[in-house]
């Protein structure tokens, strides 16, 4: 796996809540890319519950969102907006978790909709997660005019 750099690092402006390191109340996310895939690993606690020693469905469905935005910067080299996110939740993640992994993956493209597909899977490797995001993908002019430069893996 290669370390992807995050291309909005240091620019004015820049608080994402997954995945600005320096946001202090953030996820602080960072991902990798696998081949085709992209994954991160998080670590989970007892702030991010919906339910006792339970991980709250927003949460995860903010790792996925994020995720697939970072699919589409790496795979397509622009940024864009989520339309659509479905996120099943198959079993319950424990907050106590010394980490889930999630993984995304480019599945279809049609203009410039593309389709995300994504897994949340516990530390012993059980499925807990599925889900699918629908991106519009800006086109590179216009993700370049919002900041984005590229996105690219450390050597």
């Amino acid at each position: 796996m290669k370390k992807i750099i995050n291309p909005y690092d240091h620019k004015p402006g820049y608080n994402c809540f997954g995945c600005n390191p320096d946001n202090p109340i953030g996820l602080h996310l960072q991902f990798y890319e696998d081949g085709e895939e992209v994954v991160t690993r998080w670590s989970p606690s007892e702030n991010y519950a919906g339910w006792v020693n339970t991980l709250h469905g927003g949460i995860i469905s903010t790792i996925m969102d994020e995720v697939a935005s970072w699919v589409i910067m790496r795979r397509l080299q622009t940024s864009g907006v989520t339309t659509r996110l479905e996120v099943k939740f198959r079993h319950p993640v424990s907050t106590k978790e010394p980490e889930i992994i999630v993984r995304g993956k480019l599945t279809a493209s049609a203009r410039n909709y593309h389709t995300v597909s994504l897994t949340l899977h516990d530390s012993n490797g059980t499925l807990c997660d599925t889900g699918e995001a629908v991106y519009y993908a800006f086109p590179q002019e216009r993700a370049r005019e919002m900041g984005f430069t590229g996105c690219h893996c450390e050597p």
